[in-house]
């Protein structure tokens, strides 16, 4: 009997709020090891702005602040403020590269919309803040 709890439990492996790619992960680890910062992780957050209405942020973080929610993924920590959270649950944290270079980027199921080459979003489907433009992903 102790056995089958044993695997049910092992068969159910709790969700996590926000991931990373394998290849984000790989990007991380490099960042995390030659910031000598010990014990750092990438703090995901979100701030007021961009073409959107809201813009991502990251930042190495050795802080472990009240109320944030901590994710152990592919071996990255990720930290997420309380606020934030609601905006980016079930995101995943990547790196892209392309032609004008490459940077993390985020995968967010909530967004509904966005713009500023994936930098800037909004979640309701409403006109952006102040008549803002749409934004885009030019070369010039």
């Amino acid at each position: 009997m102790t056995a089958g709890i044993l695997s049910e439990m092992q068969g159910s492996t709790p969700v996590k709020e926000i991931t990373i790619s394998e290849f984000g992960a790989q990007k991380a680890q490099g960042i995390l090891a030659s910031s000598g910062k010990e014990n750092a992780g990438v703090r995901v957050f979100i701030k007021s702005g961009g073409c959107s209405g809201y813009q991502y942020g990251m930042a190495i973080d050795d802080r472990e602040l009240e109320g944030d929610t901590i994710v152990i993924d592919r071996g990255i920590k990720l930290l997420v403020d309380q606020m934030s959270l609601s905006l980016l649950r079930g995101s995943e944290v990547d790196f892209v590269e392309n032609m004008m270079g490459g940077g993390f980027t985020v995968h967010n199921p909530n967004a509904t919309s966005n713009c500023g080459c994936g930098h800037s979003f909004r979640t309701d489907g409403a006109q952006s803040p102040d008549g803002e433009g749409s934004g885009g992903c030019s070369s010039a």
